[in-house]
């Protein structure tokens, strides 16, 4: 055991005397979750439109101001006709258009980008539902003639629609991931490549604890990560945490075994941290960011990009964790996602073992 914790404590002083090895894994995990929570997101935001009100009346000028209030949109001004929101959308002045009518509301959105469209939509449409619920609230339970018409939806879990509820677990998988199979592949072929293996495989370790001792260093820096990302995602993105932290820890430590058992996996097969990096920097990390359901959705992809988003470890992940953090379940909800990452790190950790070179 003394001998383990030397080779563990070797292990760590490595990787702390190297300057930039510590900047990578302790800021890079930080810069990944800013630049991918703030800026690749779904919201859509400053918006402009326009408006057609022949009504013209307290409440058509209420919903105006209430939208014209909102992150979202951008008020530019009224128009005359509705023959003059073609040109508008044309000249790409506005993005929606919202028409009042007698008996009706109309919102048009630009359709050539219908992802953003649909969003615009569902935007104006809360927030003109909102105002009439909080009228007819006024009014004891008296809703305006506005409500026939008025969409009502509901949103569960996340009503503001905000992209950070959604990338940030993808990103906590990307980074452990990225963490976890690449540095320590890389640790491990580049003893070999340096020639330092056959030097541990003849000290008086097993190769086992030669390998554990490895493996340990990345397994705490890894847990550093995760604490600071949770710190970041909760407290300056105001992603919530509504189910069980105990589990959702639970469920990480899970995954950070299947991402270094990755990493065992590689570094057995190959010799050369530049090959090391490579696979686990480029091979493995495009799978993740394109078939994990982090960017798109996998129900809409060919059917045999949905068969191999099954085997990517970090698709069950992001599933797992976006349940226990947005949806708030229990372990009863996790249970399938987290056996499968079990059965997964059983396989990697027994095609690592068998795959490792003992004998030089």
């Amino acid at each position: 055991m003394r001998q383990f914790t030397t080779f563990v404590k070797k292990e760590f002083l490595h990787i702390l005397r190297d300057r930039w090895t510590t900047i990578i894994l302790l800021l890079l995990p930080v810069v990944i979750l800013i630049l991918f929570g703030y800026m690749m997101t779904t919201e859509v935001k400053n918006t402009r439109f326009v408006i057609f009100d022949p009504v013209h009346n307290s409440d058509t000028r209420a919903v105006a101001e209430r939208l014209s209030h909102s992150e979202y949109f951008i008020f530019e001004g009224y128009m005359d006709n509705t023959d003059q929101f073609d040109e508008v959308f044309r000249r790409g002045e506005a993005g929606l258009a919202v028409v009042f009518a007698e008996d009706q509301v109309q919102l048009m959105a630009d359709g050539s980008d219908p992802n953003t469209a649909s969003t615009l939509v569902m935007y104006a449409s809360n927030i003109i539902s909102s105002y009439i619920h909080e009228q007819a609230e006024i009014q004891n339970g008296n809703l305006l003639q506005i409500n026939s018409f008025a969409p009502q939806i509901k949103l569960l879990y996340n009503p503001s629609l905000k992209g950070a509820y959604n990338f940030v677990p993808g990103v906590m998988g990307m980074i452990l991931m990225l963490i976890c199979a690449m540095m320590t592949s890389v640790s491990i072929a580049r003893e070999k490549e340096n020639g330092t293996m056959e030097i541990l495989l003849v000290s008086p370790m097993k190769p086992l604890q030669i390998i554990l001792s490895k493996v340990v260093p990345y397994f705490v820096i890894s847990l550093v990560n995760l604490t600071t990302i949770l710190l970041i995602s909760y407290f300056i993105m105001d992603v919530p945490i509504r189910g069980s932290f105990g589990l959702l820890v639970l469920v990480s430590l899970l995954f950070i075994f299947v991402s270094l058992s990755m990493g065992l996996l590689i570094s057995s097969v190959v010799d050369k941290q530049m090959v090391a990096l490579l696979i686990s920097g480029m091979v493995m990390m495009l799978p993740v960011i394109m078939l994990s359901g982090m960017l798109f959705p996998v129900e809409n992809m060919p059917w045999f990009l949905r068969w191999l988003s099954q085997i990517i470890p970090a698709k069950w992940y992001i599933i797992a964790i976006k349940k226990i953090m947005i949806q708030g379940v229990g372990l009863p909800a996790v249970a399938k996602e987290m056996a499968v990452l079990g059965f997964m790190a059983v396989v990697l950790v027994s095609a690592s073992l068998k795959s490792f070179k003992y004998r030089l």
